[in-house]
């Protein structure tokens, strides 16, 4: 095959990241109700929330904290609870602190593209969250070169593009989020590699665009392998 560039997500493709963040997300919602609040609203809420604060502070744990305290100081007004702000407060960092949980498989389907192909680590979020935690996967040596942008859309994408000198046909980008990875890869030409992942982030869903590129759909990291 002739050689492809690969642009490659990290979060919830390479290693976990939602399903820690989702677990604070139930035990959040848990300690809302005896304020006599259902689970759908708080969720409905702390989305809202969310959406604002990404287009004002970015993506990560300082985002998600500071959603997390406006949705509550929304939903508890002057009952409000000291207990409460520091739970959020130590769950905050308890997030900061989680080592990547690297996907079964990853290491392995890693080595074996990066021998056959041009591998670039593709990924959003605050920098100076991002890259400690791409240090500490151990899988940063794979890679030719780590994007970290601020969100991942068209724009981003042919800026990657262009940067790297990527020949669109024989490039692939993949990941498990139809908004980030999927939809804006697609538009911008290239091809894509979907892999699900079952906690993928609420935000990170949508309907799949149509495109030029081809896309694949696999179930596992691995089984790249049997493609490329």
């Amino acid at each position: 095959m002739k050689r492809q560039t690969f642009l490659i997500d990290a979060d919830d493709t390479l290693w976990e990241n939602n399903v820690f963040f989702e677990k604070a997300i139930a035990e959040f919602v848990s300690r809302m109700e005896p304020l006599g609040y259902s689970a759908a609203y708080v969720r409905r809420i702390l989305n809202e929330v969310e959406k604002r604060n990404i287009r004002q502070h970015g993506y990560g744990v300082a985002s998600f904290r500071r959603s997390v305290e406006e949705t509550y100081r929304r939903l508890a007004g002057e009952l409000a609870r000291s207990d409460e702000w520091a739970w959020i407060r130590d769950r905050a960092r308890e997030l900061e602190m989680t080592p990547p949980h690297v996907l079964e498989g990853v290491p392995e389907t890693l080595a074996f593209l990066a021998r056959r192909h041009r591998l670039i680590l593709f990924t959003k979020g605050e920098p100076a969250e991002q890259a400690p935690k791409i240090e500490r996967s151990g899988l940063v040596n794979y890679f030719e070169a780590v994007e970290i942008a601020p969100e991942k859309d068209r724009v981003s994408y042919e800026h990657v593009v262009r940067r790297h000198k990527i020949v669109k046909q024989n490039a692939w980008m993949v990941g498990n989020s139809p908004r980030s990875d999927v939809n804006p890869a697609l538009e911008a030409g290239l091809n894509v590699v979907f892999i699900p992942h079952p906690m993928t982030w609420e935000l990170e869903h949508a309907e799949l665009a149509c495109g030029t590129g081809r896309m694949l759909l696999l179930t596992s990291f691995r089984d790249l392998r049997k493609h490329f």
